[in-house]
């Protein structure tokens, strides 16, 4: 309940968003152009690669061994995954206590790519699928929620027409 609730005063918001970026002051430059890249910390580099390469279809751009770290894109996204660097020390995420990345959002080109992707991803074995597709607000558009190997929130969202 909570979270439909929490939704339907979010997605407002998520659907306003593009049109609240570009109604910026015309006394403030625009300097920033788009994202670049994203880089996440990963408890288990290889698992992550390995989700982003062989789940979602990335192609490895390259590594750096002394990081370490894996660079990743699909031609629309680069992602960079870097190990942490003491697992020791290492404190796991929490979206209600920790400041940072809340989730990484991936679009997916339609609805009917999602529900499909959600079927692929109920067969891997190291992901957790926080939830299946559903509505995001009312409608139309759907997304789902999931935590790659390492634990990272990754959102799936298809915009609907």
């Amino acid at each position: 309940m909570l979270k439909k609730t929490l939704l339907l005063s979010l997605s407002p918001l998520l659907l306003l968003s593009a049109s609240a970026i570009a109604d910026t002051s015309k006394n403030v430059k625009n300097w920033v152009g788009g994202v670049d890249h994203l880089g996440l910390t990963v408890s288990n580099l290889d698992s992550s690669k390995v989700f982003f390469t062989d789940v979602l279809g990335f192609k490895v751009l390259g590594n750096d061994p002394t990081y370490p770290a894996y660079f990743l894109s699909n031609n629309k996204i680069t992602i960079t995954l870097w190990r942490v660097k003491n697992d020791d020390k290492r404190v796991e995420f929490n979206r209600a206590d920790n400041v940072g990345l809340h989730h990484l959002a991936l679009s997916v080109e339609s609805i009917k790519k999602l529900s499909e992707l959600h079927e692929h991803l109920k067969m891997q074995n190291n992901i957790i699928i926080e939830f299946a597709p559903e509505n995001l607000g009312k409608g139309p558009t759907q997304h789902m929620m999931i935590r790659e190997p390492s634990g990272n929130r990754i959102e799936f969202i298809a915009r609907g027409n």
